[in-house]
């Protein structure tokens, strides 16, 4: 009987090959790894318009099979007309199989769809390791009805790695497929 493999098996067997001999690791627990996606989506004008917030919750699950958290401010701002505690924004954590699915379905279907596309930026890396990147409309993604939407919106991925070296970080990127610019 065949053993099924998942993709989290391929894409992880695929990393080690390319970096193993890169950065001469010795031991197959030294190579970085990819521990989560976090996506999130602030929604200014929900604060005039409730319905807005639902919206964009309802495409961020859409886009990645799995239902958003809804963000909250910490305190008032009355010039904003913010309370605190008022729903503002919608995150998704991904980890698991929901979260190579997310990240084939953007390298080889959204990010080929963006218009004068030249690749992702060279210094999106914060000093932990790992990178963020501004996704500008959501219609970039096929699991979105574009005739459906009532407000184009963006949102940022942020991919966690579990090295803090920015090297290590953005080789495993370029293994996973991510086309980082070069400098």
């Amino acid at each position: 009987m065949e053993k099924t493999i998942s993709k989290a098996q391929k894409y992880q067997a695929k990393i080690v090959e390319a970096l193993k001999p890169q950065f001469n690791y010795t031991n197959i627990m030294q190579t970085p790894r990819l521990e989560k996606i976090c996506i999130n989506a602030g929604i200014g004008d929900a604060t005039n318009d409730p319905k807005l917030l639902e919206a964009a919750a309802a495409e961020l699950e859409a886009i990645t099979g799995q239902k958003p958290v809804l963000t909250r401010a910490k305190k008032a701002i009355a010039t904003f007309k913010l309370r605190e505690n008022q729903a503002i924004g919608a995150k998704v954590t991904l980890r698991g199989e929901k979260m190579w699915n997310f990240v084939e379905n953007l390298v080889n279907i959204a990010l080929p769809r963006v218009r004068d596309f030249k690749g992702l930026p060279f210094n999106s890396f914060d000093g932990q390791g790992n990178y963020t990147i501004g996704i500008k409309e959501q219609i970039i993604f096929t699991e979105i009805n574009f005739d459906q939407i009532n407000r184009v919106r963006g949102f940022n991925v942020t991919f966690v790695t579990s090295t803090s070296n920015k090297d290590e970080s953005r080789a495993l990127l370029k293994a996973i497929g991510l086309p980082i610019v070069t400098k």
